[in-house]
This record gives C-alpha cells, sequence and structure tokens, in this order.
C-alpha cells in the first residue's frame, strides 16, 4: 500500500510531462523542498582559512547537519559548525570540552581537568600555547581548531554558548 502511494508520489514530481501545468507546479514543489532543505537543514558552505588544517582544507565544499544537537548534546571530539557574527559567518571547530570542566594549554598540549589528552588529529607541528586553567561555563563548550601550528593569538578559540552551534559537520 505504502510502496503504491510513493511510486505515485515518485512519478509525479519526477517524471512530469513537459510543457503541462502540473511540470511547473511540480518544479515549484521541489524548488521549495531544495530550499528548506539547503536553507535550514544541510547548509552548504566553503571552509576560508586553516584553522583545521591537515584535517579539514581551505577551498572545499562542506554541508552542515542543523539537526544533529535537536535530539542529543554535543560531545568532545565532534566537529562542530557555530555562528561567530551574526548568522553568515560559520567557523569549523572541534569540541574539547563540556560545561563544568578545566581546561588548560602547556607548551602547546591541551590537557582537560588536569590530565594531558592524547590528540590524534593535531598533526602538524605545536607552537608553544600556554593558557592557564579555565573552568567551562554552564552552557558553554570549549571549542579549539585543529591546527595548533600557528601561534594562539591568530586562533579563534574558547569557550561558546550552547546556543551558537549551528550543528556538525556532515561527514
Amino acid at each position: 500500500m505504502w510502496n503504491a502511494r510513493l511510486k505515485k508520489i515518485y512519478f509525479w514530481l519526477f517524471k512530469p510531462e513537459m510543457g503541462s501545468r502540473s511540470y511547473i507546479v511540480r518544479v515549484a514543489v521541489l524548488a521549495v523542498l531544495a530550499l528548506v532543505f539547503f536553507g535550514f537543514l544541510c547548509k552548504p558552505m566553503i571552509l576560508n582559512g586553516g584553522s583545521m588544517e591537515p584535517n579539514y582544507h581551505s577551498g572545499t565544499l562542506n554541508f552542515c547537519w542543523t539537526p544533529t544537537y535537536w535530539f542529543r548534546e554535543p560531545q568532545r571530539g565532534d566537529i562542530a559548525v557555530l555562528r561567530y557574527a551574526g548568522s553568515r559567518i560559520l567557523l569549523l571547530k572541534r569540541i574539547l570540552a563540556l560545561p563544568g570542566d578545566t581546561v588548560e594549554f602547556r607548551d602547546g598540549y591541551f590537557y582537560l581537568n588536569g590530565e594531558k589528552q592524547e590528540e590524534p588529529y593535531v598533526k602538524l607541528k605545536r607552537a608553544k600555547w600556554n593558557l592557564k586553567p579555565r573552568r567551562v561555563s554552564e552552557g558553554h563548550y570549549y571549542v579549539v581548531g585543529d591546527n595548533r601550528s600557528m601561534p594562539i593569538y591568530q586562533h579563534k578559540f574558547g569557550e561558546i554558548r550552547q546556543e551558537r552551534l549551528e550543528g556538525a559537520l556532515l561527514l
């Protein structure tokens, strides 16, 4: 029963007769569906910058899957897309710490709750980042890019509010 209904919908949408009035309606329906899908659920984005090198390269097309955090909380290690300023500028960062965690950088190495973390995704030579221990506030997450070869002052990182999380990178 469902199979027959789905087949009818498929043929109505994708096998239209050219020149008919229903063809224009079908194209309009598909355009609206594409607009909703790519405008709100699966946002296309072109990476610009080297903060996630060498794992994610500048100039590549990726997609942000916005429903990721609708049904689950962000987790350590997630590649998150976050709104930096307004809704047009998005950043790609890795979530390293959750609310209540204590974070620190010593000589380029990341410490979580006082323990040095193994970070296999950091593949480039580490700069000598030093940052005193700080506690991540409730409702916030600590994010950093994978490229730690540049000086700490050239990097955008730190605590972000949960509301700024746009979604996760669609792999």
